[in-house]
């Protein structure tokens, strides 16, 4: 009885166990088969491997029509931001509240970086077939937001031309770390702190990048070629034109009002585009390659560029958002690059990032700048494919004053 007795405690007090073993150990194997099946996706598909395709076979799936530039589709954009424009000013003017200011102030800017967008067309091509036309356009828009139209437009074409290239890229090109440990510390702060990297770019105007050299400005920059000279000193004339505007109309209704109409708006417009530009090349889930020597090419530098959605900003600002295509193909008018984008993700495959989608406000790309501004701050010296590195004593400091 006794011997039954045991031998049913026994078994009372294993059973249990060997089903709790048994049950840990098919969670451990699920586990790690998950974590397998994770690897040996991420081992499936390399970011910076060569592409299956071409890049013929891409404009291939896009629809003929999408390559059309209709120039009075175009100027209506134009019409439609400048009267958006000019009421948000008349109705700040005529209210002239401080409730009503900021408002405006965050309106206006947005309107700056949509007619900024609009000039940035006209100087791709994609805004007409009539290069005088787009000229004509680009310099009335860029002008009236400071931005010199064929300075910027020549800098811009380098960027596209060279996207994802560590040395020959133009818009927030990568450090290399040889050049990022000869920056002084205030200097690391200054552009890797957030919120002094959005308002970086009247300052790239002027001296661009570090360990870059030239101004947009001056025709006689590295920037420019012989044959480019006589625009970009007609753009630097029209710059200082609508600046001597500014400084005659200050001088006639006062500083403050000029400030309030135009100075606070423009500053809006320089977050909205710093922020914007960066995020295209920046702050994914996952880090993205770059690219020296050999190894770049023009199709695998664009498809290192990321789509982004901001939510009801998109149609303001012109589906800027919708990044891949127009790196890859800038002709395209930007009212059918959604379209287009359609067409090419079956060709692109995993090559193409689908966007995390926005609410009406697209307050989830606030997280994606602060991860890749304190985290991405040189590549290396060597090697023709890089990804960002941190460097770690900034990366505490800056966690630690968000915190």
């Amino acid at each position: 009885m006794c011997n039954i007795a045991s031998h049913i405690i026994k078994t009372d007090l294993e059973s249990p166990l060997e089903e709790t073993t048994t049950r840990t150990t098919k969670m451990v194997k699920d586990i790690v088969g998950a974590v397998d099946g994770v690897k040996m996706e991420k081992a499936d598909f390399d970011p910076s491997s060569p592409p299956p395709f071409r890049i013929a076979e891409i404009r291939a799936a896009i629809p003929k029509h999408c390559w059309v530039k209709n120039p009075w589709r175009s100027l209506s954009y134009v019409l439609r931001d400048l009267c958006v424009i000019f009421a948000l000013a008349f109705v700040a003017i005529c209210f002239d509240t401080w409730f009503l200011w900021p408002f405006y102030w965050v309106a206006q800017g947005t309107m700056f970086w949509a007619i900024f967008v609009l000039g940035h067309d006209c100087g791709h091509g994609s805004f007409s077939d009539s290069p005088i036309l787009n000229n004509l356009v680009g310099h009335i828009l860029h002008s009236a937001i400071l931005v010199p139209y064929h300075g910027w437009r020549i800098s811009h074409r380098t960027h596209h031309q060279n996207h994802g290239h560590v040395e020959n890229d133009e818009s927030w090109v990568p450090l290399s770390e040889k050049t990022y440990r000869s920056l002084d510390f205030l200097t690391k702060r200054m552009r890797f702190t957030l919120p002094f990297p959005i308002f970086a770019y009247p300052f790239y105007l002027w001296t661009r990048s570090p360990g870059k050299e030239g101004s947009h400005f001056n025709p006689y920059s590295k920037l420019f070629n012989s044959s480019e000279r006589k625009a970009v000193m007609i753009s630097t004339v029209s710059w200082s034109l609508m600046v001597a505007l500014l400084l005659y109309s200050s001088s006639v209704v006062g500083y403050v009002p000029i400030l309030k109409v135009y100075g606070v708006p423009y500053w809006v417009f320089v977050m909205w585009l710093d922020f914007v530009t960066y995020l295209h090349h920046h702050g994914y889930d996952k880090k993205l390659p770059w690219y020296r020597g050999k190894e770049w090419s023009y199709l695998r530098g664009g498809l290192t560029t990321v789509d982004r959605d901001y939510g009801l900003f998109n149609n303001i600002h012109h589906d800027i958002g919708t990044h891949v295509i127009h790196h890859l193909f800038p002709q395209i008018p930007h009212y059918h690059l959604i379209e287009a984008t359609k067409a090419a993700k079956p060709v692109l495959g995993k090559y193409y990032r689908e966007p995390e989608r926005s609410g009406p406000i697209p307050y989830h790309l606030i997280k994606n700048l602060l991860a890749s501004i304190s985290q991405d701050h040189y590549v290396s010296d060597n090697g023709d494919i890089v990804y960002y590195q941190t460097d770690t004593e900034l990366y505490h400091i800056s966690k630690s004053k968000l915190y």
